[in-house]
């Protein structure tokens, strides 16, 4: 047996209860190693590069699942190893395009056997969850070649932060429809004043009947029609009537008589820049592996069809996750991009990292080279820094070849500042920032004003959403992963942000430059000057 991964100690904020009792069961996911092993992201990148003659020839579920399937050996050997524990092949099912397996109803006696394991119940100190987990596990070593992870073992899932932080309305100056936005940090950030900020007031979307937006909720956080209708009719009376679609993923609920406030925060900014094309927003249940996206990703790439613009805010510090668990779940988000799909992330409201850091602790997803990470603004003309705007350098993933120029810079020009506090060589975020402060949005009957990247996030998807649309609405294919177009052609239609930092771990943080940087990444999007990017750029072939 081959140590795959262990913590020295419990994860912070567990605590162990001992053993389960002994009827206890839990399911297992086995992700298995593609026998192609570049081949999807070889595929992604070639699709999302502008400059390349396969640009926006987006993949099919079957296309993708062939990228990602397994070699025939892996399949018969993994089949060997359950069938010496006595897990029959009924229990074990094929998901993710067989890339994953998961058995089911295995007994904690049996993982512990099959795994080199010692399960045990933890709960959380603050929510009282509990989970059956163990602090490490093994493989044989013939499988190491063919498992990339398996779930639930030593990820300690703390629930899924949301990054906002919300406030109740105060008589401050908000910026009106026709009037240019104020100098002043105190004034309500509008609807109004985001689409004239970010130029999107005079179009109109047209391809309502293809294009559609994909909002992420966990948490049993719901958004509420009521509290969207009354937002509109205050910030967008012409898109009163706007609604959404809600898919109820792994058993998630929907309950508008209870709404949460993350989750009309991102419907409320995703319709209002998008109106009227249409939203779905996905109520997801955590799944058996105590994993809050695998779930979801399950059941998105399982679909025949994938929105063309998907935001979450949520997220967990990158430390927390087994590196070769992150690495598996940032491949499914590869799927997503080669399918089409923009997924963006927020990075997160602690600056540079959270409390008495011994090291700079980035967000995950965020940090995953496969999604677009969007950090926080603030100020009406001209955008400054937010300091909570989540930046910094991955532990897991390496820096990416479309952000290699421009990080490089940044290093180049930040010398030997913070040295051993950040990893040089990591995928650097944020990508790109927007308005994080000070926005209003409606709950419960009620107007709160919010602040963070939950608010940002929602902002840039309806932005690039539009894009998506225009895309669409010429025959052309939509934008897919936007990375390797934001840090090429992109480039030219963002307000580069040079003023303020993101301070966090007692240090003062990451400062906002000339160029891409950890605070602001690339700047702030220009819808019309990115219309006339796309317009620039090489001809793609029709959807």
């Amino acid at each position: 047996m081959r140590s795959e991964h262990s913590w020295k100690n419990i994860p912070e904020n567990w605590v162990s209860l001992g053993l389960p009792i002994a009827d206890t069961t839990i399911d297992l996911y086995i992700a298995l190693k593609p026998y192609r092993e570049n081949a999807l992201v070889d595929a992604l990148n070639e699709i999302s590069d502008p400059g390349h003659s396969r640009y926006g020839v987006h993949l099919s579920r079957e296309q993708v699942t062939d990228l990602v399937a397994p070699h025939p050996d892996t399949i018969q050997l993994v089949h060997s190893w359950l069938e010496h524990h006595r897990i029959t092949s009924s229990s074990v099912s094929v998901t993710h395009g067989g890339s994953f397996l998961t058995v089911t109803a295995v007994s904690v006696s049996q993982a512990n056997d099959l795994l080199g394991a010692s399960y045990q119940l933890y709960t959380h100190t603050k929510t009282n969850e509990t989970i059956v987990r163990t602090l490490g596990y093994s493989l044989p070593v013939v499988l190491h070649g063919h498992v990339q992870t398996v779930a639930p073992t030593t990820f300690f899932s703390s629930p899924l932060t949301q990054w906002h932080t919300p406030r109740k309305r105060s008589d401050v100056a908000a910026v009106r429809p026709g009037k240019s936005p104020s100098r002043r940090d105190d004034a309500d950030v509008t609807l109004a004043s985001l689409r004239w900020l970010y130029s999107t007031v005079t179009y109109v979307p047209s391809a309502m009947d293809r294009n559609k937006v994909g909002v992420t909720g966990y948490n049993e956080e719901y958004p509420s029609p009521a509290d969207l209708k009354s937002y509109m009719l205050k910030y967008r009376p012409d898109g009163i009537d706007a609604t959404y679609v809600v898919e109820l993923v792994n058993g998630g609920k929907y309950d508008p008589s209870n709404p949460g406030t993350e989750a009309n925060l991102n419907i409320q900014l995703s319709e209002g820049m998008t109106y009227p094309t249409p939203h779905i927003f996905y109520s997801t249940k955590t799944s058996p592996s105590g994993d809050h996206f695998l779930a979801w990703l399950n059941a998105v790439l399982g679909g025949q069809n994938v929105p063309q613009t998907i935001t979450t805010s949520y997220g967990f510090f990158e430390n927390a996750f087994p590196r070769r668990y992150a690495i598996q779940v940032c491949y499914l988000f590869a799927q997503l991009g080669a399918r089409g799909a923009s997924v963006l992330f927020a990075s997160g409201d602690d600056g540079v990292g959270r409390g008495d850091c011994i090291r700079f602790t980035p967000i995950f997803p965020a940090t995953c080279p496969y999604v677009t990470a969007v950090g926080a603004t603030m100020s009406l003309g001209p955008e400054v820094a937010a300091s909570l705007s989540g930046g910094g350098f991955s532990d897991i993933f390496q820096r990416p070849e479309y952000q290699q120029q421009a990080v490089s810079t940044f290093l180049d020009n930040l010398g030997h500042q913070y040295s051993g506090l950040y990893n040089p060589l990591g995928r650097g975020i944020p990508d790109i920032s927007a308005q994080a402060r000070r926005i209003p949005i409606f709950h419960k009957g009620e107007e709160d004003i919010l602040k963070g990247t939950s608010c940002s996030a929602p902002i840039v998807s309806g932005i690039i959403s539009l894009l998506n649309d225009y895309r669409l609405s010429q025959g052309k294919p939509p934008l897919g992963f936007l990375n390797p177009w934001l840090y090429g052609g992109g480039l030219n239609g963002l307000n580069d942000i040079v003023s303020g930092s993101n301070p966090g771990c007692n240090t003062d943080g990451f400062s906002a430059v000339v160029g891409w940087d950890p605070v602001t990444g690339l700047g702030t999007p220009d819808f019309l000057r990115l219309m006339h990017t796309l317009d620039q750029g090489s001809s793609n072939p029709p959807e």
